[in-house]
């Protein structure tokens, strides 16, 4: 009897040890809307596989690609069959937490709305929905749902004042973030001397347009009065949005995104073209100046052979012109003393004589 009363101690005691993890790592929180009006698919349908097989992509996704918490994802080819879905993790949470928030919103769908053809889960880390349709892109305020914290602002028009003035900066910055994450949080003192703050955060699916997500939180901003007006905690979520605020610090240092590409070195036409002109003139500058170089340089060359054959031929000239002049008891003996025999005839300066050279040389 002892013995058995101790196996089943050590049965219950391991039973426990499985189970403990998984309690306390789940969001008792989350919240979800299995929405009726698409209708239901059956347990060995094609759906059902294309379910199966998103949430498998979505966990592989996620452990080998962060992509900043953000998934869009889509399965089957038939109009019937074909499965969207979208998941969204908090800017502040990192791969692990990521992955993590995932598999257990995945876990709580599967068990909410086992047979439901669209879905939505939100965990406090993460969005989850899927659905027969077209979701990317679409920005959508419902179905919504609302976490109060059930304890009232001890001055009500100093934490609205104070509250409002926050989520309105934090909206538009979300917004205004670029297509890799919509994410904002910060703080706000309550008032001057009170030292309590006031903390929120605000995010929307990244691909949404900055109009689209101002939108999506403008409205869920105007949740709040229906849902936890006047109260210290809220969570207002949205398919397409989520906000949150409290009087104590619930988020962590956002995830860094990547640094954004340096800017090229000319970023508008007129810079290019200016570049382009720069270049040309340089380079026509520097053509201009061989070109009147190789010139000027023939133009020496040739001035110099011209006046190199000049000076040759003048010595030439001078040289022809001194071996011509004799003088006069010289013509005399070569004309054998202007002998008839050597005239050759009369021209117009005179009679013509030919000489022997012999007697010149």
């Amino acid at each position: 009897m002892a013995m058995g009363c101790s196996k089943l101690l050590l049965f219950t005691y391991l039973g426990l040890q499985f189970l403990v993890p998984f309690t306390l790592g789940a969001d008792p929180f989350f919240q979800s809307n299995c929405r009726s009006e698409p209708g239901n698919f059956t347990a060995n349908s094609t759906y059902k596989a294309n379910l199966d097989t998103i949430f498998s992509q979505l966990n592989r996704t996620s452990l080998t690609d962060f992509n900043f918490g953000f998934y869009n994802l889509s399965v089957g080819e038939s109009t019937d069959d074909q499965i969207n879905a979208i998941a969204l993790c908090r800017g502040d949470r990192n791969q692990e937490q990521c992955n993590t928030c995932l598999n257990e919103a995945i876990t709580d769908l599967k068990q909410r709305c086992p047979l439901n053809k669209e879905a939505i889960g939100w965990h406090e880390f993460c969005t989850l929905r899927y659905a027969n349709r077209v979701i990317y892109g679409e920005m959508e305020n419902s179905p919504g749902s609302c976490l109060r914290s059930g304890e009232n602002a001890s001055n009500p028009d100093q934490f609205n004042l104070a509250l409002d003035n926050l989520l309105s900066n934090l909206s538009g910055q979300a917004a205004a973030s670029g297509s890799l994450r919509k994410y904002a949080a910060n703080s706000s003192e309550l008032a001057a001397g009170l030292f309590q703050n006031v903390y929120a955060m605000t995010q929307c699916t990244p691909e949404l347009s900055q109009e689209d997500c101002s939108a999506c939180l403008t409205a869920a901003k105007g949740g709040i009065s229906s849902c936890c007006f006047q109260e210290t905690g809220c969570r207002i979520y949205r398919p397409s949005c989520v906000l949150r605020f409290e009087t104590n610090l619930f988020y962590q240092n956002a995830v860094p995104l990547p640094s954004p590409a340096p800017p090229p070195t000319s970023t508008d036409g007129n810079g290019g073209n200016n570049t382009t002109a720069t270049i040309i003139i340089v380079v026509a500058s520097v053509v201009g100046f061989l070109i009147a170089l190789t010139i000027a340089i023939c133009i020496f060359m040739r001035k110099r052979k011209i006046t190199t054959r000049q000076r040759v031929e003048t010595v030439e000239d001078n040289i022809k012109a001194e071996s011509l002049q004799m003088d006069f008891a010289t013509v005399r003996v070569a004309t054998n003393n202007f002998s008839d025999a050597n005239k050759l005839g009369q021209g117009g300066f005179g009679a013509v004589y030919k000489i022997e050279t012999s007697v010149h040389g």
